[in-house]
């Protein structure tokens, strides 16, 4: 145990100190290990071929939701708010400029669980920290030089609304300002991306008149670009001290183009868990997709459903639409009897999925209370249409908050 605690003490206080990662403890829990876990370079390979050839079937059928119309919309639980909204692209064919596939390795294969493509987390993990264990401890760094894809993203993000003739000069990037870790992303992407941006708290974020502007220095500066570690159905609701409705009024100046904003508006449709359903019906029904999308969907995605059609005859899980962190998933046996829950409730009055039940990989490893042994869930970014850095994540049978970092070195 003392090497662990050295080993974690050298690798983690010079990073506290440089002040980009600094959540290695988080709500007063050990968040990162110092441990390094190895796999080998076919998995690495996989695992991108995977997130590309999802990250093109969904940028397909995300396309053809855009175009539908509002009932569509509606079905995939969209926010009224944000109907609108979600037409602004940037006219690449992609549906995001970072986004992160979640995967578990499983007795039947590679399978993707969910795609986080409106605001991922785990960047300054993957990009950054994940190079200083694996220095430490002698191994590759399956990500290594992936950064340079952040700064290609955002550049040609900004291009393609140049293009469309929205302003683009004065750049924010905004987030919580009270919370570490979105904090620190965000500051994170601002310094690679390329942008000359200022960092500005949504908590100082204002509508006034027709712009959203930022205080700074005790001035209003207007804003024609925002980096938003926001999710846009949590902004759909906001509202200010006095309940005016600040956040339907900047998804509407999103719609009208007066703001620009990364992630673009569309990634919320693919965010929406129901898009899986979509995708699985069409894959199930022969529809749309062609022989290569259809293989990927085969290969790498879970049955998923709008409706309950594994009771009786199979385990499965029940998912909000827009959860994130494991927040309402409960994990139920064949015959509907609940496993597994995490008590959190922030999301359970959403439209819920049902999906496919598997069993995911396992692993053993230290941390400051002794050896754990948890399940691993595999995050792989998507960013620019590429398949990017990868992420582990440790925890019980549903992946929540408080899961360990585990940092990943290839072994070959």
């Amino acid at each position: 145990m003392k090497n662990y605690e050295e080993r974690r003490r050298n690798l983690y206080l010079p990073l506290r100190e440089e002040g980009i990662f600094t959540w290695d403890w988080f709500e007063g829990e050990e968040y990162a290990l110092a441990s390094v876990h190895s796999i080998s370079g076919k998995f690495r390979r996989e695992l991108s071929e995977a997130t590309e050839a999802l990250g093109c079937v969904f940028a397909r059928v995300s396309e053809v939701v855009r175009l539908g119309g509002d009932e569509l919309l509606k079905e995939l639980a969209l926010p009224e708010e944000t109907w609108k909204a979600v037409q602004v692209h940037l006219g690449n064919g992609l549906p995001t400029v970072i986004g992160r596939f979640d995967f578990a390795q499983t007795p039947e294969g590679l399978k993707m669980l969910e795609f986080n493509s409106d605001t991922p987390t785990g960047v300054v993990e993957a990009f950054y920290v994940n190079g200083y264990a694996c220095r430490m401890a002698g191994l590759k760094n399956p990500n290594a030089g992936m950064d340079r894809q952040i700064v290609e993203a955002f550049q040609e993000a900004v291009q393609r609304y140049r293009e469309m003739g929205q302003r683009t000069d004065r750049v924010f990037f905004s987030s919580l300002g009270w919370h570490k870790e979105d904090a620190g992303t965000t500051r994170y992407l601002m310094n690679r991306s390329g942008l000359k941006g200022h960092f500005v708290p949504l908590e100082e974020l204002r509508v006034e008149g027709d712009q959203l502007t930022a205080g700074m220095d005790g001035k209003s500066i207007p804003i024609d670009l925002l980096y938003r570690l926001h999710p846009l159905e949590i902004l759909a609701k906001d509202t200010d001290e006095e309940g005016y409705p600040t956040g339907a009024h900047v998804l509407d100046l999103i719609a009208r183009r007066k703001l620009s904003v990364i992630n673009p508006p569309v990634a919320l449709i693919s965010q929406s868990k129901a898009l899986q359903a979509l995708i699985w019906n069409l894959f199930e029904t022969g529809q749309f997709l062609d022989s290569r999308e259809r293989e990927a969907v085969g290969t790498y995605m879970l049955p998923t459903y709008l409706e309950n059609r594994f009771l009786g005859r199979k385990p499965y899980v029940m998912k909000p639409v827009f959860g994130r962190e494991g927040d309402a998933v409960h994990l139920y046996g064949p015959n509907g009897e609940m496993e597994h829950t995490n008590q959190e409730s922030l999301y359970l009055h959403q439209m819920m999925v049902y999906q496919k039940r598997v069993e995911m990989e396992t692993v053993v490893t230290e941390t400051l209370k002794g050896r754990y042994q948890g399940h691993l869930l595999w995050g792989s970014f998507w960013v620019g249409g590429q398949a990017s850095a990868i992420l582990a994540r440790v925890d019980g049978p549903i992946t929540g908050n408080l899961a360990y970092y585990l940092p990943v070195g290839l072994s070959n």
